[in-house]
């Protein structure tokens, strides 16, 4: 396989670099890979350990400016994308890489119809195609919806919660990605409709040759669905490798910790301990 995302060195920092002001680090320089053609790799750890603005900043959807300051090194597909100019950021944006969020109803606009919005991105990044609608009926049918051709015209506020995520990775693949960032994707959707929508995820993969770089802060989801695994602890990777590997052999404190964590049947679970204090009004 080819590499199809290298990022090395990757800093993030915000707050104000004006006269009296400070930043804050948040990334404390990172590396890691993706290679073409399918591969996912998963990165794990809690809120607030830095794993979406580093993703974020992988297509500088961050707000650079004063506020923010990004450095380090970015490669897709060979070229540094901290230095493209706006008219090559816009083709790696969606057409090279592309995005899925953990709250599908906040992607979507309530006022347009899910093929609207759908076909919207097919314009954008492939002006080539005429028929767009028959284009989106059959994105929306990859992704499993039934009675596709009526969901054109259905508004966000119509579907379920598990639909309108398919309806925003149906958005992602109308730009025909290399690589799929999934932040969060099941998060907001009950047990059965997260493994439905990692089904989905998987079975796009294969067909497709999409390869993803999953966010999650859950280590049961990543074992039979990624390839490799990189444990981000504030703002740094502490761990990586097989998910065989650090799952069965973790080498970290706090790679042990978010294993512990997960549930398991006929083991007894300690009780919550009390906090001390009163809840104000």
């Amino acid at each position: 396989m080819k590499e199809l995302l290298k990022v090395e060195d990757l800093k993030i920092a915000f707050g104000s670099n004006e006269s009296g002001g400070s930043m804050n680090e948040v990334v404390h320089g990172i590396d890691f890979s993706i290679q073409s053609g399918g591969e996912t790799v998963a990165i794990l750890g809690e809120s607030g350990s830095g794993k979406s603005v580093s993703c974020l900043a992988l297509t500088r959807l961050l707000p650079m400016g004063s506020g923010c300051e990004v450095s380090g090194s970015i490669e897709f597909e060979g070229q540094s994308v901290l230095s493209m100019d706006t008219k090559a950021l816009r083709k790696v944006r969606g057409g090279g890489i592309a995005y899925i969020f953990q709250e599908p109803s906040a992607s979507l606009n309530p006022v347009f119809t899910v093929g609207y919005q759908i076909a919207e991105a097919v314009h954008l990044h492939r002006p080539d195609i005429s028929d767009v609608r028959s284009r989106v009926v059959e994105l929306l049918d990859l992704v499993g919806i039934q009675n596709a051709e009526s969901r054109f015209n259905a508004y966000p506020h119509e579907l379920s919660g598990g639909m309108q995520q398919r309806v925003v990775i149906a958005m992602a693949l109308a730009c025909e990605p290399k690589l799929l960032v999934a932040d969060e994707p099941t998060t907001a959707l009950d047990v059965t409709i997260q493994a439905q929508i990692l089904d989905l995820l998987r079975d796009l993969r294969a067909k497709l040759g999409m390869s993803i770089l999953l966010i999650t802060h859950n280590f049961g989801i990543v074992k039979g669905f990624a390839d490799r695994v990189l444990v981000m602890y504030q703002g740094s990777i502490v761990e990586s490798g097989s998910v065989e590997s650090v799952l069965s052999d973790p080498q970290h404190s706090y790679t042990k910790a978010l294993i512990a964590c997960i549930p398991k049947l006929g083991q007894k679970q300690a009780r919550l301990t009390t906090i001390e204090g009163v809840i104000k009004d």
